[in-house]
């Protein structure tokens, strides 16, 4: 009698034991998304984000996986990478890298990114310089491919880029600066701008003409 009572007693642990499991993998199954984090992004918002993902309406947690969401987000033209993680209190967390904006051209209205791509403009990028005349693709992809390099602080000070090659230089850029200085840059040394804040401060105030495409010099505008 004492064998079967004990056998009782262990199948009725399992069930107790089954019972819960099966309950919390209800409950998991069924909980809808609690919080949602997003990190990384500037071009586009968290809603826009969140709603590329199709969670906008906070489903069931485990009705979408982390890939399926990340697909949906990787269609967005900004996106170069995407992230998705869950943690069983409900949270998700979403890293996004975007490309960089580089470049926009008001002659063929569209937006240079650093994975050579092209948007249209809308008018409502800003922070990047424009590129006035029209340059050979050849030189133009290898002129973004540097620029993508150089630091986003400095480009944001670059107002407009104009090619203007000479018989020395193809790859001759004269940059136009928001502080009213002009730079003459080449793309083979396009990351001596990065040193554009230094050489202000040697300048004192002075506006001008900065080389930097060969002999770093100075000239004074009168």
């Amino acid at each position: 009698m004492r064998r079967k009572k004990n056998k009782k007693k262990k199948i009725f642990k399992v069930l107790i034991i089954l019972l819960l499991i099966g309950s919390f993998i209800t409950y998991i199954l069924l909980m809808p998304i609690k919080n949602i984090y997003v990190q990384g992004n500037n071009l586009l918002s968290d809603q826009e984000i969140i709603e590329l993902a199709g969670i906008e309406n906070y489903p069931k947690l485990f009705r979408n996986t982390s890939f399926s969401m990340e697909n949906k987000i990787k269609v967005n033209s900004y996106i170069d990478s995407v992230e998705v993680t869950k943690d069983l209190f409900g949270t998700i967390n979403i890293k996004i890298k975007e490309y960089n904006l580089l470049l926009k051209s008001d002659l063929d209205n569209i937006v240079y990114l650093s994975n050579l791509k092209t948007l249209p403009n809308d008018n409502q990028i800003i922070g990047i310089p424009t590129l006035i005349n029209s340059v050979d693709k050849k030189i133009l992809d290898d002129f973004l491919k540097k620029l993508d390099k150089i630091d986003k602080d400095i480009l944001s000070q670059i107002s407009e880029v104009k090619y203007e090659p000479n018989q020395y230089d193809k790859d001759l850029f004269l940059f136009y600066m928001t502080d009213g200085n002009y730079v003459y840059i080449t793309t083979t040394r396009l990351n001596n701008i990065n040193k554009y804040d230094e050489a202000l401060k040697v300048l004192e105030g002075k506006k001008g003409i900065l080389y930097l495409d060969s002999g770093n010099h100075f000239q004074v505008l009168e």
